[in-house]
């Protein structure tokens, strides 16, 4: 197995989600400073896009140029156009808990999970025990089209998080963080999802945030652990990045794609994490460009 071993570009984070390379810059949303950020690929130089008050997480691009943003909370997608922030979707009728990430195809498709149930307050009440005491409730990953309109909710997913999409758009990619486990669809002209089926199985790895590599390959963030992971089709893991902290998302920018851009915290847990300023964006330089979307 290939081992690499990520440096810090940036702290001072609340909470990093969502990394997105844009533009020459890596965006990337700040669950606690309540706002979508970019930064230079060094680090050395971090600018506020936009502010969400209700907690930003998934990112995405649509035709026409304009940034999509959920906001969390409140479960709605923003659009964020010409300085104007509008309301282009409310999905909070296909939500058991707080809206996630986001993958939006190149002719404006959206793919939105969600939680479906507070985690948070279940870890503090009653332990990891607690959690593992039943399986943990199911929800709904929710398909938007282009005009915010939705095309589909496909149900029974165990925490759908983040997405990625095959360069030719055929092929949808979604961690199911608390099933560890990647499920792939196909995807139709319209946008539409069916044929679902399991990518790769994991052992006791949490994928939060992922992405795509040019072989095919995924590399995802472990939220257990301080590291990412590259994992083919069928679970065979071939790579680690060595992070400081627990990873919860990553995606591959810079020049020519090779850097693994990882969000790295000590905790997701919110009543530890979100009233300081311990999360960072960390880096590493891998051998395979990422591939299609995000």
């Amino acid at each position: 197995m290939q081992n690499y071993a990520a440096t810090i570009r940036r702290d001072g984070l609340g909470f990093g989600e969502a990394p997105r390379w844009h533009e020459g810059r890596l965006w990337y949303a700040d669950f606690y400073r309540h706002a979508v950020f970019s930064m230079d690929p060094l680090g050395h130089e971090e600018r506020q896009e936009l502010a969400v008050p209700q907690q930003p997480s998934g990112l995405g691009w649509l035709p026409d140029g304009s940034l999509l943003v959920v906001s969390m909370i409140d479960h709605l997608i923003l659009r964020w156009h010409n300085e104007e922030l509008t309301t282009f979707a409310d999905i909070s009728a296909y939500c058991g808990y707080w809206a996630n990430d986001m993958v939006v195809s190149a002719s404006g498709q959206s793919y939105v999970g969600n939680f479906g149930f507070d985690l948070d307050t279940l870890l503090r009440d009653h332990g990891v025990e607690g959690l593992l005491a039943s399986p943990p409730p199911t929800t709904n990953l929710v398909v938007l089209d282009a005009n915010g309109e939705v095309l589909q909710s496909v149900s029974d997913m165990t925490f759908p998080n983040g997405s990625v999409l095959s360069p030719d758009s055929r092929t949808l990619i979604v961690a199911e963080t608390l099933a560890s486990r990647l499920s792939a669809f196909d995807v139709a002209g319209d946008g539409t999802l069916s044929n679902r089926r399991v990518f790769a199985q994991l052992d006791f790895k949490a994928a939060d945030g992922i992405c795509l590599d040019a072989n095919g390959d995924v590399w995802i963030a472990n939220a257990l652990a301080p590291e990412c992971l590259l994992v083919r089709e069928g679970g065979e893991i071939t790579a680690r990045v060595e992070t400081s902290q627990n990873a919860y998302a990553c995606m591959l920018g810079g020049d020519g794609r090779t850097t693994l851009f990882v969000m790295t915290a000590p905790t997701s847990d919110r009543f530890v994490i979100a009233n300081q300023r311990l999360a960072r964006v960390e880096a590493a330089r891998v051998d395979v460009p990422g591939a299609g979307l995000p």
